[in-house]
């Protein structure tokens, strides 16, 4: 058994049910209306701005991980449209423009990064007022990567502050506030921050406990299967070692589906185009929107109608429940993936997939694997699913959101080598 490791952070790892939490706090009331006390309170509500250039990485797992703390996140395009061409050829959809939410409250309002996002955010003054309000009557705001130098800071609230941004931007950063720190994610008040893609979770799940409190954050995180030292090396344990080999640059599938987990689609695609390999995401069903698991809408290349025909150095399940569900339920990417495994090509998925899509059929047989920890009762052989991700020749499976980086710099190392892997990590601070 060979072993390698490679430094990668934790990202959310999916719960696999799309039920909706409601979660209740005290309210104070006078003796005549103590009746009101039993009721919940209204739920935190959240702004997320995204537009062209956005990371995707971090901003949908900002939004995912808020919506399992049970806040009412808004996403709102500053742009002219809701639909939104983030960083790495992602497509996203807002819920709403800005200009359409505007005059609202919110409890928190976070700022993803990218580039050029970060500087479009800087830019739209209507959000500039919005951030100095919600200063000012003393809401929270956070950001993370290059918004907290480029919008925050110039904008003037972080004088005094102690506050941390992607390296790359810690002398601006530095120039307009009290402190800069390496903090992974840093508190100050009533501003967060927090440094790139690698840290996102750990950053997404501390505003949990900001708005919620400690309790709520650790019910969030336990099923996130987070790093426990973030920030480490990352591992890789590998059985029946093969070479993944391609000819010039590897062609990639990632098939999506209603339901799958975002943080984990996102999260292959995403690292994987830094990589230069060639993602073609394909769309089960006839619309190439997808609603994923936290109500975060994607946009896929192609419909798998359309790429089944083609060949491809490996092809990668997202998780979610309601997504391994319908990859499951379709003949045709079953079909392929028999074909891919007969073949001896690589194959892989991660979260809910390895137990609902690979096991049944067959496409585990002979083959060590891993899963969702609530999931790996399914699985026939279940010798190794400790292991964060796990390679057996042809196969690659891992557990879940916060393994989602993990695992998708594992497959970064399988056709690229390990100095690659460790670039990328390094670049993207897991």
């Amino acid at each position: 058994m060979a072993l390698s490791s490679v430094c990668l952070n934790p990202i959310t790892a999916t719960p696999l049910s799309r039920t909706k939490l409601h979660f209740s706090t005290s309210i104070r009331t006078s003796r005549s209306f103590s009746v009101s006390a039993t009721m919940a309170s209204p739920p935190k509500k959240v702004l997320i701005p995204i537009a062209h250039g956005t990371e995707p990485f971090e901003a949908v797992v900002m939004i995912d991980v808020l919506r399992r703390g049970g806040a009412d996140v808004t996403v709102a395009s500053v742009e002219n449209q809701v639909g939104v061409d983030a960083c790495h050829g992602i497509k996203m959809v807002a819920d709403t423009l800005l200009s359409d939410v505007n005059d609202s409250v919110f409890d928190l309002i976070m700022l993803p990064g990218g580039l050029p996002g970060g500087e479009t955010l800087k830019n739209c003054k209507p959000l500039e007022s919005m951030v100095k309000k919600q200063d000012t009557d003393g809401r929270l705001n956070a950001a993370i990567c290059c918004a907290p130098a480029l919008a925050l800071g110039t904008w003037g609230l972080l004088e005094g502050k102690k506050a941390t941004c992607y390296p790359v931007f810690m002398e601006k950063l530095g120039a307009t506030c009290g402190t800069a720190v390496e903090s992974r994610v840093e508190v100050d008040g009533r501003i967060v921050t927090s440094r790139g893609p690698g840290t996102t979770m750990e950053f997404s799940v501390m505003l949990v406990e900001q708005l919620f409190g400690k309790e709520k954050a650790a019910e969030v995180s336990a099923p996130l299967v987070m790093r426990p030292n973030p920030g480490d090396e990352y591992t890789i344990t590998e059985l029946n070692q093969t070479n993944w080999s391609f000819d010039s640059t590897p062609q990639i599938l990632v098939p999506i589906a209603d339901g799958s987990e975002e943080m984990e689609a996102v999260a292959i695609i995403d690292f994987l185009r830094r990589a230069k390999a060639n993602v073609v995401v394909a769309a089960l069903g006839n619309s190439l929107e997808v609603v994923a698991s936290r109500k975060v809408k994607l946009v896929a290349d192609v419909l798998l109608d359309e790429a089944e025909n083609n060949s491809y150095d490996l092809i990668a399940l997202p998780g979610g429940l309601g997504g391994a569900e319908a990859f499951a339920s379709s003949e045709k990417l079953v079909d392929m993936l028999k074909k891919q495994a007969e073949s001896n090509k690589p194959y892989g998925s991660i979260c809910a997939s390895p137990a609902l899509v690979f096991e049944p059929h067959g496409l585990l047989k002979g083959k060590k694997a891993t899963a969702f920890p609530a999931m790996c009762n399914k699985l026939s052989d279940q010798s190794h699913i400790e292991h964060r991700v796990l390679v057996d020749g042809n196969l690659i499976t891992s557990r879940g959101p916060g393994t989602s980086l993990e695992f998708a710099l594992a497959i970064v190392e399988k056709f690229y080598g390990r100095e690659k892997g460790l670039e990328l990590a390094k670049a993207t601070l897991v």
